[in-house]
């Protein structure tokens, strides 16, 4: 039987306009929308859709915007009573897949992603810290890499993206000594990446008492098809333990290079991207071209979708 996973973009997908085609064609949207301004008490729908671009980057507003188009995105999907079998989303957008899987409702997973926006924002700030992609490294050398730059500083790697695409994130001073060596190594590229903080590094470890606090303040529910989550890379679907891997995820690796494989393996032969970008569909690309992924933020994407479907 073929399965479609459902996917959810993470940061650095972000742009301004967002969500702004589909909240003048769809009224649950707008209405989503609207209620997202609410709970937060301040115009995210107007950073989502004016800018600046510089508040929008801003990760303590970038991460509730993601959250909030993609579950714009999602109402399109209800709507069009659209069957799926496991979700998935990258960092930020694991939340979005939670909500979208039934793990707890939009107001608390919004609740959630702001504080753990504003969290991240803080320790970026403490303790400042790089990311950069490397291009073209197998695991095995990027190791060997990060072990001999771990003198000058911390430095890991951070996301594992697809074949030939792992993030690393730390130190300025480990992320820029472990570019060099990974360019002698024989790296196609090093790009440095334009974010605020050493995501998925032990940087972050000043937000996990305060994300720890949030996640246990909410309140999770068993799952109606299972995520694949960014820690393990394995199907979840017990909401005690996504509060688990929420927490653990801060300062883990995300693993979307081995969760599509999973997935794959699970029988998935399709997916939807939920909201802004198509970050995601271009990775899967590189992971295992047979499976055929359709962006979906406007309706006109959605239509184009289900006719090729």
């Amino acid at each position: 039987m073929a399965k479609t996973i459902l996917l959810f973009p993470g940061q650095g997908a972000q742009y301004v306009g967002m969500g702004k085609a589909l909240s003048e064609t769809f009224e649950p949207a707008r209405q989503l929308l609207k209620k997202a301004d609410e709970v937060l008490g301040f115009e995210l729908s107007k950073i989502m859709q004016e800018g600046p671009e510089e508040l929008l980057k801003s990760t303590d507003n970038t991460q509730p915007a993601l959250y909030v188009c993609s579950c714009m995105a999602m109402e399109l999907l209800k709507s069009k009573e659209v069957d799926y079998d496991y979700v998935a989303g990258h960092s930020l957008g694991e939340y979005s897949a939670i909500y979208a899987a039934g793990g707890f409702s939009f107001e608390d997973g919004l609740r959630l992603v702001r504080v753990r926006g504003e969290l991240m924002a803080k320790a970026g700030e403490l303790k400042p810290g790089a990311m950069a992609a490397v291009l073209g490294l197998s695991e095995e050398d990027l190791s060997t890499v990060l072990a001999e730059a771990a003198s000058a500083g911390v430095v890991v790697a951070a996301n594992f993206n697809s074949p030939g695409q792992i993030v690393i994130s730390g130190s300025k001073e480990g992320v820029a000594k472990a570019s060099e060596l990974a360019n002698a190594k024989g790296a196609k590229k090093v790009v440095p990446l334009p974010v605020s903080g050493a995501f998925h590094s032990p940087l972050m470890e000043y937000a996990l008492p305060g994300l720890k606090e949030a996640v246990e303040k909410t309140s999770f529910s068993d799952l109606q098809v299972p995520v694949i989550a960014n820690v393990t890379s394995q199907a979840v679907s017990k909401g005690s333990d996504l509060q688990e891997l929420l927490v653990k995820q801060l300062v883990s690796p995300v693993r979307w290079q081995q969760g599509m494989e999973a997935a794959i393996s699970l029988g998935v032969d399709k997916g939807i991207e939920v909201g802004a970008g198509k970050v995601l569909m271009g990775l899967m690309r590189q992971i295992n071209r047979d499976i055929k992924v359709n962006p979906v933020e406007t309706e006109e994407q959605l239509n184009s979708s289900l006719l090729t479907s």
